[in-house]
């Protein structure tokens, strides 16, 4: 049995969304996998957050004789455990994360309202009363 560690595609149109897996020779580009070793996401704007990977797995893979293709060659080479931009992977994933941590919108009636509103009282004390002229 001959193993390929190579890309299946996923996704959509327009959309490509790949999973870097073991698979025999044999087996058609979208067929049945032996094991799912990571993804990778053309999609994403951070270059060096595009492709995560196993890399105990892929190595172990590689180990016992399974051949990388070309593009998953130049991943592992890239991101793998000894790879030459996983310093700049790992900054790469914190912006991304960092991106996605927005303030919460505020409430659609919070926001209809003028932005002086009226002071509460503290509990147990009466609501003061307007002076008179």
């Amino acid at each position: 049995m001959s193993v390929r560690i190579r890309m299946k595609k996923m996704g959509r149109k327009h959309r490509p969304f790949y999973r870097i897996c073991a698979m025999e020779i044999r087996v058609p580009r979208d067929g049945r996998v032996l094991e799912e070793l990571g993804t990778y996401d053309p999609m994403v704007p951070e270059t060096d957050a595009r492709a995560i990977l196993n890399s105990e797995r892929i190595k172990y893979w590689v180990s016992v004789g399974a051949q990388p293709s070309d593009k998953v060659g130049i991943l592992i080479k890239k991101y793998g455990a000894a790879g030459t931009h996983v310093e700049a992977q790992r900054l790469a994933l914190a912006r991304l994360a960092q991106g996605k941590r927005q303030p919460l919108p505020r409430p659609m009636a919070q926001a209809a309202q003028p932005t002086a509103a009226p002071e509460e009282a503290p509990v147990g004390e009466a609501p003061a009363a307007p002076a008179a002229e």
